[in-house]
């Protein structure tokens, strides 16, 4: 008889089963804790966008005189300062982006990559300070430029187009 109760006496399975599921609940919580105190979820949301851009150079000409760029740059046509032509980059597709995270690095006219660092003060008007799809800017550009589009976020920076003018 004692060993018929034996085989039917299942007790100790509930106990057992609790504490496991107690640990497993205490372990997981422990890890999503440490996540949030220690910032890991704060690297992962920093991720270069996946936006293309599109380029079109239009050589300095008589239908170019007194054009001005996105930020107000004249060119006059009539003195060695000039540019060689005006280049209009274009978002074609992808996210929108916040325009004072881009910027133009390498144009030498006038020596003037730093008026071009921060897009956000371009007199383009872009909607809700983002470039988007279907949005472009103007720069004029010297010959034989190689003009980049970056994109730079708290350290972080990517480069989204690279552009090299004709040569003279």
């Amino acid at each position: 008889m004692q060993l018929k109760q034996l085989l039917n006496d299942d007790d100790a399975v509930s106990p057992v089963i609790g504490v496991i599921l107690m640990v497993a609940i205490t372990v997981i919580l422990a890890a999503v804790i440490a996540t949030f105190v220690l910032g890991l979820g704060e690297q992962v949301s920093q991720t270069t966008p996946n936006a293309n851009f599109g380029v079109d150079y239009e050589n300095n000409s008589a239908d170019l005189v007194d054009e001005t760029d996105s930020w107000d740059h004249n060119e006059t046509g009539d003195s060695d300062n000039n540019a060689d032509g005006l280049l209009t980059i274009s978002h074609t597709s992808g996210p929108s982006i916040e325009t004072s995270k881009l910027g133009l690095s390498g144009s030498s006219y006038n020596n003037a990559t730093g008026n071009y660092t921060d897009w956000s003060t371009s007199n383009v008007g872009f909607n809700n300070s983002e470039m988007s799809a279907g949005d472009s800017i103007d720069v004029w550009i010297s010959v034989d430029d190689s003009v980049s589009v970056i994109w730079e976020n708290e350290g972080d920076s990517a480069t989204l187009r690279n552009y090299d003018a004709p040569e003279a």
